[in-house]
């Protein structure tokens, strides 16, 4: 399978996804003004600070050249995985769901979290099991999770909510305890916790490895 990490000025988190996609399949950057997906299998939206994210975080990665093939890419099916700032991106191209507000401690915090499996049959989840819990770090300012409640009625009866942080470990505020959301054709995935940073034991924990080897069954047509 071959990856590609949408490199954006202010992507801090880009190398990591790379190397951590590279642990599956092949990886390759890919330039935010270039609209050439070079035939890839599966997006990468990497974290960091896309723009220096001025004006609201996400708002102007939303209209690169990349990020026009990315949209239709994933219009066909393909897949997509925003973290972090990934997922403002997505949020923003309303690609996904809702948005991300500024954290409710009103301050930048770094953490390792338990997350939930909420929905262990998709395609960035297919490696976990349901109501598995997951050890992945979380680094940001601006990741409240925020929708109307109609569309979380929604999102919660077609399985678009996809992780939860863990009891009293929400420390953004996001609404539901939502840490992780799909589109409704499921092959659209953001998440605010980096996995990237948990692809090996000397960081602590490997389970952020399952949200990319998933991504591999599924391009192989292996349920895991």
């Amino acid at each position: 399978m071959k990856f590609g990490v949408v490199q954006f000025p202010g992507s801090c988190d880009d190398l990591d996804a790379l190397a951590a996609a590279g642990l599956v399949g092949d990886a390759e950057l890919l330039w935010h003004g270039d609209r050439d997906l070079k035939g890839v299998d599966a997006v990468v939206i990497p974290g960091g600070f896309s723009y220096g994210d001025y004006l609201r975080a996400g708002a102007i990665a939303r209209f690169s050249p990349a990020m026009e093939s990315v949209i239709a890419f994933a219009s066909e099916g393909g897949l997509v995985l925003g973290i972090c700032n990934g997922f403002q991106v997505l949020c923003e191209a309303h690609l996904l769901p809702g948005a991300l507000l500024g954290n409710a401690n009103r301050r930048f915090t770094f953490r390792q979290l338990a997350l939930q499996v909420v929905n262990a049959d998709t395609p960035f989840t297919r490696a976990c099991a349901a109501g598995e819990w997951l050890s992945i770090p979380a680094k940001h300012s601006w990741g409240r999770y925020y929708a109307a409640p109609d569309t979380l009625r929604a999102m919660a009866q077609s399985g678009q909510v996809v992780l939860r942080y863990a009891a009293e470990q929400n420390f953004n505020g996001s609404l539901e305890d939502i840490a992780g959301v799909c589109n409704e054709a499921q092959n659209v995935f953001g998440l605010m916790p980096h996995p990237e940073h948990a692809v090996d034991e000397l960081t602590g924990s490997t389970d952020g490895l399952k949200i990319f080897e998933s991504m591999v069954g599924v391009r192989d047509g292996v349920r895991a």
